[in-house]
Order: structure tokens, then sequence, then C-alpha cells
């Protein structure tokens, strides 16, 4: 029980630690690309990063790496456009409001995925966490909103594009929960449709905000490259969201979210000589002490969980003995695991 405790939090580790370190590069990368080299199509940029994700998987699937699983084309394809459209929800509501309201678009994904889950999954927040939270919110708004403009249309975006993320991530959690799929298989599946549908109206949606074409641009080796490099960095961030939303929750995913946004600071301090103020410093300082304090809190509630499951096996028994794991539906449930469905 120990080994099979210390193996999933050494995974959940190594998780962590591959989405961050592979979001800040792909910020850096892609930063690069857009401001020092003029590439400005972010959409279509982040269909081809699901195109080249979909290839990848592809050949690893070949190579026997993992094993394809059966998901109901249904599940699947309503996942997948939802998830492209959360993106271009996202890219539209950059366009039409400032960047400070954009930060505080991404800010309220917390808080709205805690109230969703807390409605729809019936999932309790103790109040430290929400403390912790709130801590972190306000050291990341600190650290990274500036001006804050309203506009009609801008506040709408924002609001569709906080709702499709939220649904989105609940959604990778839930469904590799429920239907026993890995997240190495669940985004393999999934990709295409995502990809598709950025493809279709990622140049349309970039030359509506950009007033260029993508088409027109003039592609000299140095962006070639640099694209080239955001697309191999981009398998893997979109493999670890999806294994990090799956191994902890969507809210722990938005709280390492954060975490990139403060080091993404420090790192444009560093590495491109972004101008940095005390405000930024002490932002970051708070929101690094939220994020403490919601890992430890976390990290406590779990392990008390866990205690309390094992002094209670009986109640455990009983638990279990639901229409999902029932015995008396495990020959049909057999039968079903080659084609599930959430829709």
């Amino acid at each position: 029980m120990e080994k099979m405790v210390m193996g999933f939090q050494l995974g959940v580790i190594g998780a962590l630690f591959l989405s961050v370190a592979s979001s800040v590069s792909i910020v850096i990368c892609n930063k690069a690309l857009m401001s020092n080299l003029g590439f400005p199509f972010a959409t279509t940029l982040t269909s081809w990063h699901l195109m080249v994700t979909y290839c990848t998987l592809h050949v690893a699937q070949r190579l026997n790496f993992f094993e394809t699983k059966s998901i109901d084309m249904k599940t699947v394809i309503l996942f997948g456009i939802l998830n492209g459209v959360s993106i271009g929800f996202l890219n539209l509501s950059l366009g039409f409001n400032s960047i400070g309201f954009y930060q505080m678009t991404k800010l309220a994904i917390i808080p709205f995925t805690v109230l969703l889950e807390t409605i729809f999954l019936n999932k309790q927040f103790s109040q430290k966490i929400k403390m912790s939270l709130l801590l972190l919110l306000l050291g990341v708004g600190v650290a990274s909103v500036t001006d804050l403009q309203l506009n009609l249309v801008g506040t709408i975006l924002s609001l569709l594009a906080i709702a499709t993320t939220c649904v989105g991530q609940i959604l990778t959690n839930t469904i590799q929960k429920r239907l026993n799929v890995s997240s190495t298989q669940l985004l393999y599946q999934s990709a295409p449709f995502q990809a598709a549908i950025l493809f279709v109206t990622g140049p349309l949606l970039d030359q509506y905000l950009t007033k260029q074409s993508v088409f027109a641009f003039s592609y000299s080796p140095l962006v070639l490259g640099f694209i080239i490099l955001s697309c191999l960095i981009a398998v893997s961030v979109n493999f670890s969201t999806f294994l990090v939303i799956g191994k902890t929750s969507p809210v722990t995913y938005q709280v390492l979210g954060h975490l990139k946004t403060c080091l993404v600071l420090g790192f444009g301090y560093t590495l491109l000589h972004d101008p940095f103020t005390s405000r930024n410093i002490i932002g970051i300082l708070i929101a690094i002490l939220g994020m403490g304090l919601y890992s430890y809190f976390c990290t406590y509630e779990n392990k008390k969980k866990q205690l309390v499951d094992l002094s209670s096996p009986q109640v455990k028994d009983r638990d279990s003995n639901t229409p999902l794991l029932g015995h008396q539906d495990r020959e049909s449930e057999v039968k079903k695991s080659n084609k599930d469905s959430l829709v």
C-alpha cells in the first residue's frame, strides 16, 4: 500500500515538474517568436501545436508505447470541440480586452471551477484551502494585473472563456477517472478534433485580431525554426496538462498555472530584461505563500482521508457497491468496457 502511494506521489511530482518546465519554456519561445520576430498568429500556432501533438502520439502508439482505448465518439468529439472553443474564446478575450482584464479573466477560472465542482460534483473544499486560494489569487493579481478597462463585448467573451475553460478542465479530470482512460489515451483521441476546429477558425480569428494574414506572412528560416521548436515543446505541454489534471484536479492545475505566471515574470526579467517593479516582487511572494499553503493543506487533508479510509474498510466496501463498480453488473461492464461514454 505504501509503495503504491509513494509511486503515485512520485508520478504527481513528475507531472507537475514536466508541466512547469514545458509551459515556461513554450512561453519564452512564443514570446520571442511573437514579440521579437513579429509572428502574431496565436490561434493558428495553437492548431499546429495540436496537430504535431497528435502526429507524435500516433507514432508512439504505432511503436506500442501505449494502447488505445475506445471511447464513445460523441464524447470525444464534444470534448475536443469544447477545448478548441475555449482556446478561441481566451484569445478573443485577449483581443477585445486590456491585458489587465485578461489577467483577471484567468484569475477568475479558479473560483468558477471551485463553484462548479461544488454544485455539480458535490466536491467539498475546506475553509483553509479556500483562504490559501484567495491569497494566491491576490498575489498573482498584484503581480500581473495593471489596467482594468471594461467593455460589453470583451466582458461577454471573457465569461464564455471562463465557462468553457472550467467545464473543459473538469471534463478532462472526470473522463479519465470515470471511463478509466489515461491522459495519453484521452489526448490522442481528442487532439484531432481540437486541432481541426482551430485549424479552420484560427487563420480567420487571427486575421480579425491582427489585421494580418497568416498565409501572406514572410517566413524566414529563423521564424520557421522557432515555430518548429514551439510545436515540439507543445507536445510536452499538452501531454503534461492532461496528465496533471488527471492525477490531481482542475483547481490544482490552475494553481500550477499561476506558479508558471510568476516564473514567467521572473524569467522575463532575467532573460528578456522585461521591466520589473517592487509590486511584481511583492505579488509573487504573496502568490508563492498562497501556493505553499494550498499544497500543505491539500497534502494534510489527503493523508487524513487516507487514514480514515484505511481505518474503516467496512464503510469503504459499502461505498464501492455502486452502479459503476457493483458486482452484479461486473459482466455487463466487461462487455461495455470497449466503448464507454459520458454523453
